[in-house]
């Protein structure tokens, strides 16, 4: 009788030592499967825009609407010949914008404007040839000397050219290498100082493309400047073994 208790004990036993090293198990896979690190990963180039939108704002004023309309058509035929001179093909640019103003229809007590009718037209310039544009820009006091009257603002902001980079599918997939390039060796130097290894990508999210100026301080406008930075962040989610 004896012998039959303590042998039913030692089998208890040793049940309850293999059920605990199973739960012990068990709980090891369970906490190793739950190991993971969220990386970020970073990938920048510098680009060049290959378009350029430039918005001619002219102005006319006159108390004779015909005469307004005259001088805008002169100064529309003295923009054309400036842009070709400066080497921009003139069917790159269109009209927009146009707009007749009677200020005596706007008065409201006040004293009567120099002239009752102004009338306002935008020629905008959109070319692939920047430097043309460029050149052009910074010849603009020649159409100030030929008379011509020129509006800053307005609907189209400032009156430079405004540079535009469109090519940005043509990057993407090479940056978002990089960038889950970079991700991975976060997460591997944070593996190592675990003393881990890294696994297989459990979450990834690609972030967003985004087109910075090259120069990156206050005051400074991306469409501003012919050279741009191209940065995307992506975000993943790496296990570890």
């Amino acid at each position: 009788m004896h012998n039959r208790s303590l042998l039913s004990a030692l089998v208890l036993a040793t049940a309850v030592v293999v059920a605990a090293l199973a739960v012990g198990r068990g709980l090891e896979r369970l906490r190793a499967a739950d190991r993971s690190v969220s990386v970020k990963g970073v990938a920048e180039r510098v680009v060049e825009a290959d378009v350029a939108l430039w918005p001619l704002r002219l102005v006319a004023a006159h108390d004779d609407l015909d005469a307004a309309r005259r001088k805008i058509e002169a100064d529309r035929r003295t923009v054309a010949a400036f842009l070709a001179r400066h080497g921009i093909d003139t069917t790159a640019s269109e009209l927009q914008a146009f707009n007749v103003t009677d200020t005596r229809a706007q008065m409201y007590g006040g004293a009567p404007a120099a002239n009752r009718y102004v009338i306002q037209v935008t020629v905008m310039v959109r070319t692939s040839d920047l430097d043309a544009v460029a050149r052009a820009s910074q010849a603009v006091p020649e159409l100030v000397s030929a008379g011509v009257v020129l509006s800053s603002g307005g609907e189209f902001g400032s009156s430079g050219p405004t540079y535009l980079f469109t090519r940005l599918n043509d990057h993407k997939p090479e940056m978002l290498a990089e960038a889950t390039a970079s991700a991975r060796k976060a997460a591997e130097e944070f593996a190592r100082q675990s003393r881990a290894r890294v696994g297989g990508i459990r979450r990834a999210s690609q972030g967003i493309f985004e087109i910075l100026p090259r120069d990156q301080a206050p005051g400074v406008f991306e469409g501003g400047q012919r050279q741009k930075t191209l940065r995307v962040v992506t975000t993943l989610e790496y296990a570890l073994l």
